[in-house]
């Protein structure tokens, strides 16, 4: 069976870099193009040394991309719904990273991202990008949006217990923690070493723009209406996204309940772990053991003050892998009747 040719627009960012290390190395995947306008002409390996020996490409410029099976677009946002027309007419299938084609409600890009969509009448012609949560809809798709990395840690660690009905819609409060990575591969004063290191900084306790996807995903339409109250913390790791959600339950549950619902969600599910030990030091999900997986580790504590009921959900990720590029790749194998694991297998390293 021939290979899929594949091109990464915009691969000269960390989850450009990220897709072109699993790409290459996908058994039924080649890369034909990776652009970057800024080092169009220059090795990769600049730009992602640890791809040395693993990729002799050259960036090019957009402009050089031709014909192929499948388009990864890694733009900042705005980017790809401008180029939209372009990328569509050079391959059958596009897997966007930004956030240009998320949200389903036009509405929504004035208040969370403070600009009309300029393309509003291919909003519903992209399928989410979450395979968890919209699998067969991505098989069948041209088009696919990948969610926000904090978008995709709380949708997977909430979604059985909202989907359930066990807990109240508009009293959820979530706090992320996320590694430094997340604010992208150019430099600011907040990334700025003297600035960033030892840093526990709440840098958006409120109005985070990934809370339209939560909300989005989480809720059950205008008779149900779902309120998240999110808040992000940068903390020193370069790698990972750990949300605490605070949710309350309608029933009083115990335990053995809660771990039926999420064992019947999530069984079968080749990415999520349930990870809830009694002792040890690894008893709950922890970013650091994530690092270059695909996978999303979900544990959750019952208050044990009953009449709160409070029921605490740790969920993690790595934010460059199961909140974007190993997305990609897993949607990518949906779409084109692969197995879904395929090139995703990698189970991190311990200790690291």
């Amino acid at each position: 069976m021939s290979r899929l040719r594949v091109a990464i627009v915009g691969g000269s960012g960390y989850v450009g870099g990220e897709l072109i290390r699993l790409l290459a190395l996908h058994p039924a995947a080649a890369i034909s193009a990776v652009t970057s306008e800024r080092f169009a002409g220059r090795p990769i390996i600049e730009r992602h040394p640890n791809l040395r020996k693993v990729c002799d490409l050259d960036f090019r410029s957009a402009t050089e991309v031709d014909r192929c099976d499948t388009i990864f677009l890694c733009l900042p946002h705005g980017q790809a719904m401008e180029s939209f027309d372009r990328y569509a007419s050079l391959a059958p299938r596009l897997i966007d990273s930004s956030a240009d084609f998320r949200l389903k409600d036009p509405e929504s890009y004035p208040k969370w991202y403070g600009r009309p969509h300029l393309r509003p009448e291919l909003l519903g012609e992209f399928a989410n990008g979450i395979p968890e949560r919209h699998r067969d809809a991505i098989r069948d798709a041209a088009w696919v949006s990948s969610a926000g990395c904090n978008a995709t840690a709380v949708i997977l660690g909430l979604y059985p217990l909202f989907a359930s009905g066990v807990v109240e819609r508009t009293r959820t409060v979530v706090e992320a923690k996320v590694g430094s990575s997340e604010g992208g591969a150019d430099f600011s004063e907040a990334t700025h070493h003297p600035e960033r290191s030892g840093c526990v900084r709440s840098y958006r306790p409120t109005g985070h723009r990934h809370t339209a996807e939560m909300i989005q995903e989480l809720g059950g339409g205008a008779d149900e209406p779902c309120a998240i109250h999110f808040s992000a913390t940068a903390v020193e790791m370069v790698r990972g996204v750990l949300a605490t959600s605070h949710v309350f339950l309608t029933q009083d549950l115990d335990e053995r309940a809660i771990w039926k619902i999420y064992r019947e969600a999530y069984g079968a599910e080749p990415f999520i772990r349930l990870v809830k030990a009694r002792a040890g030091v690894h008893r709950y999900p922890e970013p650091k053991l994530l690092a270059g997986t695909n996978f999303c580790d979900i544990g959750f504590e019952r208050d044990p003050e009953r009449s709160t009921g409070r029921l605490v959900v740790v969920s993690a990720i790595d934010n460059l892998m199961k909140g974007a590029a190993g997305q990609a790749v897993q949607a990518f194998n949906l779409m084109h009747g692969l197995e879904e694991r395929t090139g995703l297998e990698f189970p991190g390293l311990h200790p690291i």
